[in-house]
């Protein structure tokens, strides 16, 4: 099995030891070891929360410079919905897509339109017999990896279709070929702009049996500056957008869900919600529902950490962005037909985040003395050991990632035990 890659790594000369992103990332991924941050690549999600809250910027995503576009004879630009939302004061989507050809791209296919398709294919999905309910969209990477590490029950519930980005890569290189027959597949370079780490993972590593049709991911936030010298307002651009108001906003929030014309929904934002949602879903603690989106970030696309703007700036300016466009430029069939190259295939398998052992027993045996050594330690979570939690300090130490010398609360307790008892000998002797 080949080793997942990672879009969030850490820059340990700038790191401190502080304990904020240990202490905010979700999946305890992240222990303080020898006075600075390590990350646990078998649990980290790429969530980008720990850059989001590094205070020493130490934590940063790795994606694709934009100068690697020029390896490709025919450039094509894949903006995300959320890109169009950096840009003040902004009346028309077309400057932006034309401002993209402008910085040395060849054609651009917006995500937006992939989402409008997805929007009517997930329509579709929802009327099917037999599906397991509710279904949960896979358009966050983040909330999939996690469901598959953390919520295997869950698995099921994913909706078995590509997200917009991969269907508007698929389109995009087909359209290319179509135009330019003299183009070979490896002459095309389709370039997603991308606003969150988690997209950039998910591009680089193959997702159970599909291979994403996406060459680069190039960061949101240096594809507005280039694109700020060279968008020119004063100049008309062509009317070139293929998307309507339905796509653009499945950059915020509740905008995926909002397409489906169906009140059983849910959507929420946010690592830590989404956890108490999938939480809730799985112990059957949630009200019947048809469909539930969920973003990690918070506000949604947005939101993510290769953005420009605060994300809650972001949204109304795609409320207003949004105001006077269609609702959707993009249609299906009546009959109900989703095309075989819109669905994933399989999911990849459970990949349990909190695996003691192979063996069921020793696992069982290990668990056993977690428990126990939690009770031993002071129920604090304090972080001085370097652990998030007193319990994920005990798996630590059982496992053999860290001693039990390493609780700072508990040795401080050991040496005034010592320090009492030995003055209380020396008060012995005096007498």
């Amino acid at each position: 099995m080949n080793e997942y890659i990672h879009s969030v790594s850490l820059d340990s000369e700038k790191c401190t030891g502080c304990t904020t992103c240990m202490k905010n990332c979700p999946t305890e991924a992240i222990r303080i070891r020898n006075g600075h941050a390590v990350i646990d690549s078998k649990r980290c999600i790429d969530c980008g929360e720990c850059i989001r809250n590094c205070p020493n910027h130490a934590k940063k995503s790795s994606y694709d410079s934009f100068s690697e576009i020029e390896k490709f004879k025919y450039k094509i630009a894949l903006p995300a919905p959320s890109l169009f939302a950096q840009f003040d004061n902004l009346e028309d989507v077309d400057y932006v897509l034309q401002g993209l050809i402008d910085i040395g791209f060849d054609d651009v296919f917006e995500v937006a339109k992939g989402a409008e398709l997805v929007s009517a294919y997930t329509r579709i999905f929802l009327e099917t017999e037999g599906i397991k309910k509710p279904v949960i969209s896979t358009a966050c990477p983040v909330v999939t990896r996690l469901i598959i590490m953390r919520f295997p029950f869950l698995k099921d519930n994913l909706i078995p279709l590509l997200p917009p980005m991969e269907v508007a890569a698929s389109l995009a290189r087909k359209r290319a070929m179509q135009q330019h027959p003299e183009l070979n597949k490896e002459d095309i370079g389709v370039c997603f702009i991308t606003p969150c780490p988690a997209k950039v993972s998910y591009i680089r590593n193959k997702f159970g049996d599909y291979e994403s049709q996406i060459d680069l991911a190039i960061s949101m936030s240096e594809v507005y500056f280039l694109l700020i010298s060279a968008m020119k307002r004063e100049k008309i651009p062509k009317v070139s957008t293929e998307a309507g108001r339905i796509g653009l906003s499945w950059a915020i929030c509740g905008g995926e869900a909002s397409a489906l014309v169906n009140d059983k929904i849910i959507a929420a934002d946010g690592i830590r919600n989404v956890i108490s949602v999938l939480d809730q879903i799985e112990n059957g603690n949630i009200p019947p529902v048809d469909f539930v989106e969920l973003n990690a970030c918070p506000g949604g696309c947005v939101g993510g950490v290769l953005t420009i703007e605060n994300p809650y700036v972001a949204k109304n300016r795609l409320h207003t962005l949004r105001r006077y466009m269609p609702v959707s430029l993009n249609r299906v069939p009546a009959d109900g037909y989703i095309p075989g190259d819109s669905f994933v295939g399989e999911f990849p398998g459970y990949q349990p985040l909190n695996r003691l052992s192979d063996n069921i027993g020793e696992s069982m045996r290990l668990m056993t003395k977690i428990r126990q050594l939690r009770k031993e330690l002071p129920g604090i979570d304090c972080g001085s050991c370097g652990a998030p939690s007193c319990r994920a300090f005990a798996e630590d130490i059982v496992l053999g990632h860290a001693d039990q010398n390493d609780c700072l609360i508990a040795y401080r307790e050991l040496i005034k035990q010592y320090i009492a008892n030995y003055d209380g000998g020396e008060a012995d002797d005096g007498k």
